[in-house]
């Protein structure tokens, strides 16, 4: 499991980097301090510091000399100490991926082994172990069939995690398609299908309403950019780059929004509201004066498709600004103001003549 010189918490407010035999702790706000507590791990090959908040630190060591390899987790802070907190040991291990959840309270590793010695996977042997940070469980998660693991994935609740696995490949990225379908899980129902051709790099948003694909370099040095969708699909923003190289979230807490369900029917009944105001209006306007030359009757405002409404709203909260309808507004402020002093020139210049 390759690291960086230095990695970062998701909130940045820990840094660390991996040395021999031990992890050093720097704060980020100042590196000239150099790293300012350490952890000794003896033949530590790889870690991993905790989502929010950034109290944990995972740590793998690689077997050695007839010893089984082992994950470790750490508390960082207050709290830390050289003890671990919760441990797994096993053999048969190549590498290690490490999944926290949000909460920081549990941690999924997803140990790898390059050769099956049972000869039944041409991609080696794969075993998901779940760790918490009280101790309380440390053991492997029972899956329902054997095969590879090809992907783990926490809620934003970090309450449930998804587990991709088998001898079977539905769909993916890279090379792939890049075929996507959104579901409701509670309701187990279709929400809608996208495509997001040689994406490298994918994240849902931290209130779990948008989907983020994005292909950068090195492993594609053509054709880099992001895409953000709804979580029905619906694509709602994309950017190409000549190079780009990562793209993220920016860190929320998954705290500050509520459920997914909760802002869908905020939405659905924006508009409801939306729906009657327009119906009311209708109503109004048999009573309105007829078009004389003093009120010139006013044109319908152009047609668009509810979910250009929807792109629209989802730019204004992703990127701030104005709503379209505003800019509209502005738009045609400028636009009278212009043919005011039109006018006005013709006036001055058939005054001169």
């Amino acid at each position: 499991m390759s690291r960086p010189a230095i990695s970062f918490s998701s909130d940045e407010t820990v840094a660390c980097r991996l040395a021999t035999n031990e992890v050093q702790y720097f704060d980020p706000s100042d590196f000239s301090k150099g790293f300012v507590s350490r952890l000794r791990v003896p033949g530590v090959a790889a870690v991993q510091l905790s989502k929010l908040p950034s109290s944990h630190i995972a740590t793998y060591v690689p077997e050695s000399k007839g010893l089984p390899a082992s994950i470790q987790i750490y508390a960082y802070g207050s709290d830390a100490s050289n003890q671990p907190l919760a441990r797994r040991s096993f053999f048969r291990c190549s590498t290690v991926q490490f999944y926290w959840n949000y909460g920081s309270t549990g941690l999924l590793a997803v140990a790898q082994s390059d050769v099956d010695k049972t000869n039944q996977s041409y991609y080696g042997e794969s075993k998901l172990n779940y760790l918490t940070t009280d101790g309380a469980h440390e053991g492997l998660v029972p899956l329902r069939k054997d095969g590879p693991i090809h992907d783990v994935q926490w809620s934003n609740s970090g309450l449930e995690f998804a587990v991709v696995y088998g001898c079977l490949c539905l769909a993916g990225f890279g090379n792939l398609p890049g075929d996507m379908t959104f579901w409701d899980c509670k309701a187990k129902k279709l929400l809608g299908t996208a495509k997001a051709e040689w994406s490298v790099t994918y994240e849902w948003s931290p209130n779990g309403c948008y989907f983020m694909t994005a292909s950068t370099a090195p492993r594609r040095q053509v054709d880099n950019g992001m895409r953000i969708f709804h979580h029905n699909g619906a694509l709602l923003f994309q950017k190409t780059f000549d190079k780009l190289f990562q793209a993220d979230w920016k860190p929320e807490s998954a705290d500050r929004f509520g459920e997914i369900a909760e802002l869908g029917e905020s939405i659905a009944s924006l508009k409801i509201e939306d729906a009657k105001s327009q119906g009311q209006g209708s109503k109004s306007s048999k009573g309105a004066p007829k078009a004389t030359s003093v009120n010139p009757p006013q044109k319908p405002a152009a047609y668009r498709p509810p979910h250009a409404k929807q792109a629209a709203v989802a730019k204004v909260e992703l990127f701030g600004g104005l709503p379209s309808q505003e800019l509209s507004k502005n738009a045609l402020k400028n636009k009278k103001k212009r043919e005011k002093q039109r006018e006005k020139k013709a006036e001055g210049s058939s005054a001169d003549s």
